[in-house]
């Protein structure tokens, strides 16, 4: 299987810290966030990633090439002049999985250490499009929600919504079978939760996980990162 790592933000709600540091680099004990996703995909045997990069693409290109050459690891990068959006990424990259018949999609945004291998066996027992990782979450009305039936099916999806209706929340996570994209809208630019996810109501699964999982997207999220997180790193670091 091949990942998508999707990693282009400007980490505006994180100033000033990424005054100087691109949003997926930044340390979490020591340890690029980035450093974080490709150590967890490696370790579930995938070693074949893309990585988009915009803002301080150079900063993001020498890390990926830093730990390729550490680790024997397998990450490219896709570089956008103009950000294309989570969507708009995967599509434009749709020759990177090649035959594949399936491939992950994550959002580098988040610190998290879920069982890809789990979440791989819930996919292969249902014959949807798509899983979607899925988490209780403490501000609804901030996430994409999901409702599903008794079989894990997803019903219902909306992006942020006023009145959120539960709090199963889109972990932007994803495995996603190839037919998908005949679900992409063909602007240049698309978002998943917003164009994608909800053509595929009905069609998509969600996987509930109960792993850690937390959006280091703001200041005071990233600080409870810090003091939560308590994971080994085991690769060279770089």
């Amino acid at each position: 299987m091949k990942a998508f790592l999707l990693a282009a933000g400007y980490g505006t709600r994180l100033r000033p810290l990424t005054d100087r540091v691109a949003k997926c680099l930044v340390p979490i004990n020591g340890v690029p966030l980035l450093g974080w996703w490709f150590q967890l995909l490696d370790s579930h045997g995938i070693s074949s990633v893309l990585v988009n990069t915009h803002y301080l693409a150079g900063q993001v290109s020498g890390f990926v090439d830093r730990y390729n050459a550490l680790n024997g690891f397998g990450a490219v990068v896709s570089h956008e002049s103009r950000l294309l959006g989570s969507g708009g990424t995967v599509k434009k990259n749709r020759g990177f999985i090649g035959d594949d018949s399936e491939f992950l999609v994550c959002y580098a945004d988040s610190l998290t250490d879920i069982d890809i291998g789990r979440m791989r066996e819930f996919h292969a027992s249902h014959d949807g499009a798509l899983t979607m990782a899925l988490f209780r979450a403490e501000r609804p009305r901030q996430c994409g929600i999901a409702e599903l039936d008794g079989e894990g099916r997803i019903v219902a999806f909306e992006e942020k919504p006023a009145e959120p209706k539960g709090n199963l929340a889109n972990a932007g996570i994803y495995i996603a079978d190839r037919s998908v994209f005949g679900c992409f809208p063909e602007s240049e630019f698309s978002d998943f939760g917003k164009d994608v996810l909800p053509k595929l109501v009905g069609r998509m699964y969600g996987y509930e996980m109960s792993e850690y999982l937390i959006d280091i997207g703001t200041n005071e999220n990233y600080r409870k990162a810090l003091r939560e997180w308590r994971h080994d790193y085991n690769k060279n670091p770089v």
